[in-house]
């Protein structure tokens, strides 16, 4: 079969794409997904999310490399292998970063159309905000923006402690300013999940000219000399081969460069170890990568308030009958952003999440009793790592080499100390007083610098941000160029989080949406 595109990846970016580009009836779109359709009633209960971890048939459940700077620990990177992506699992915050992060990019890549000006109206196309459309926001579009419907008292505890430790109130992280604390903005529709496959895919699946399967795994896209002619792709036992006038890779940022280099596309040396034919030899696929590292603190509460032992049957019954309560929550209901005295210029440069349960390895590792976390994570890292092969089955996982505090300068380590110190000393203000019991990570008197390094080396997790392994640049090396089409072949681009140069400072998935907005701007206009 031959289609005008062929998408690869029904996540954030994929939705989006096939809902754009079939709406024009000229066009012949094959959206191609390797996990299933999102069934499964947790994805849409918002507080089901904590009942996703370790759901393999919607995650891809990888695992980095032993990571040398966190003592050899692998750390675990789920991915949504559903429709919709990361958005059916993620927990549904919704954050941009602020304009300098954009106008980086389009420094990065030498157009003005990725620069904050030009970038705002794109976000407000997708968005459709509940409480109405403003300079910074929009109301008509199909990703659903609310508030929260329910929030735990402990959320706004851990507000009022962040005031009282000095930081101000900050009731829109999008609006026109980022800085403080207050509630975040979700991406909820009536109180349950709206991901990119509820916002985006499923109006346009109606339409004759989009087609979509899903547990179709992409094995490699086939090349005519420099030119992508289309995929073969694994789906129902056989091997399938699709053609397009044009090839789009969503898959992410492990899947987009792994796909490259399986394809031929990428570190020559490195392709060859695994017996693959060099198309195109393309050192920086897989280079760039950056992600969000994590650090969380966590305290006893002394009152049974906290989310740890609910009644799941009486939250998912109000759920389905009131689209409220505990199940509409998306557990990580408040948090902020701060400047700290390290920050090298005007923007924050760490991010909080309070979540009013115990969660330790992302939920996986149940502790006993009642207690609340604080996320704080770096938001600039400059650490490198990379997205190598594992061998050339297509079906084999990716090395993931994150190369946590890998920088030489040792300031990505000194900013997830200072995030450690800022959680704490927001915790210990007068507004917790009530129910602060004793201190779980990390133990008391973990309190001098070798102490929090030795506590973050052990304990420190990804908050699920990787972004740059397809970079985008308007230099030769980059692997994408402004119009996100993969340089040295034609036919093919990636757009996904993967082509970010840099991290924006804050959570990735509304970034996502609006780079696959651009790109199908681009394609239409082409």
């Amino acid at each position: 079969m031959t289609y005008d595109y062929l998408i690869v990846g029904a996540g954030s970016a994929g939705c989006v794409l096939a809902n754009r580009l079939s709406a024009n009836p000229a066009h012949r779109v094959l959206l191609l997904e390797a996990g299933g359709r999102d069934w499964h009633p947790f994805i849409h209960m918002p507080a089901g999310l904590a009942k996703l971890v370790g759901k393999k048939g919607i995650n891809w459940n990888y695992d980095t490399e032993p990571e040398p700077h966190l003592d050899g620990r692998q750390l675990w990177w789920p991915r949504g292998k559903v429709l919709g992506g990361s958005s059916s699992i993620n927990a549904m915050c919704y954050t941009r970063g602020v304009g300098a992060d954009y106008d980086a990019w389009a420094a990065a890549s030498g157009d003005q159309r990725w620069a904050w000006r030009n970038v705002l109206e794109v976000f407000k196309r997708s968005e459709g905000h509940v409480l109405g459309g403003n300079d910074f926001h929009g109301d008509s579009g199909e990703l659903t923006v609310s508030p929260l419907r329910h929030h735990n008292l402990l959320s706004q505890v851990f507000i009022d402690a962040a005031l009282a430790a000095g930081h101000a109130r900050n009731d829109d992280f999008n609006g026109a300013s980022q800085e403080g604390f207050g509630y975040y903005a979700v991406t909820q529709r009536n109180g349950a999940r709206c991901s990119a496959a509820v916002a985006f895919l499923r109006p346009a699946l109606a339409r004759a000219n989009l087609e979509l399967r899903t547990r179709a795994l992409v094995q490699r896209v086939l090349l005519d000399g420099t030119r992508a002619v289309g995929v073969e792709y694994l789906h129902a036992g056989r091997s399938v081969r699709a053609e397009a006038g044009c090839v789009i890779l969503a898959g992410g940022s492990i899947n987009s460069p792994q796909l490259l280099m399986l394809s031929g596309i990428g570190p020559a040396a490195h392709l060859r170890e695994h017996g693959i034919t060099v198309a195109l030899d393309r050192a920086e696929v897989g280079a760039n990568l950056q992600d969000h590292l994590d650090i969380c603190t966590l305290v006893g509460s002394t009152r049974p308030v906290t989310y740890d032992k609910t009644n799941d049957l009486a939250v998912a019954l109000r759920f389905l009958l009131r689209r409220d309560g505990i199940g509409s929550s998306n557990i990580a209901e408040a948090g902020g952003f701060v400047r700290s005295r390290f920050a090298p210029d005007a923007r924050c440069d760490l991010q909080f999440h309070f979540v009013p349960a115990l969660l330790d390895n992302h939920g996986r590792h149940r502790l006993p009793g009642h207690g609340y976390t604080v996320h704080a994570c770096n938001l600039r890292p400059r650490s490198r790592g990379h997205i190598r092969l594992r061998s050339a089955d297509p079906a084999a996982p990716a090395a993931i080499h994150a190369n946590y505090l890998g920088d030489a300068e040792g300031f990505d380590l000194k900013m997830m100390v200072e995030g450690a110190r800022l959680s704490r000393e927001i915790l210990a203000q007068a507004p917790f007083a009530p129910y602060r019991g004793a201190a779980i990570f990390p133990a008391a008197g973990t309190d001098s610098d070798e102490a929090l390094v030795a506590f973050i080396r052990r304990k420190a997790e990804t908050i699920y941000h990787p972004v740059g392994s397809c970079r985008m640049g308007g230099d030769a090396a980059a692997v994408v160029d402004s119009e996100l089409r993969v340089n040295g072949i034609d036919g093919l681009r990636v757009v996904d989080a993967s082509i970010m140069p840099s991290l924006i400072g804050g959570n990735t998935n509304a970034p996502t949406i609006m780079i696959a907005e651009r790109a199908a701007q681009l394609l239409c206009a082409g």
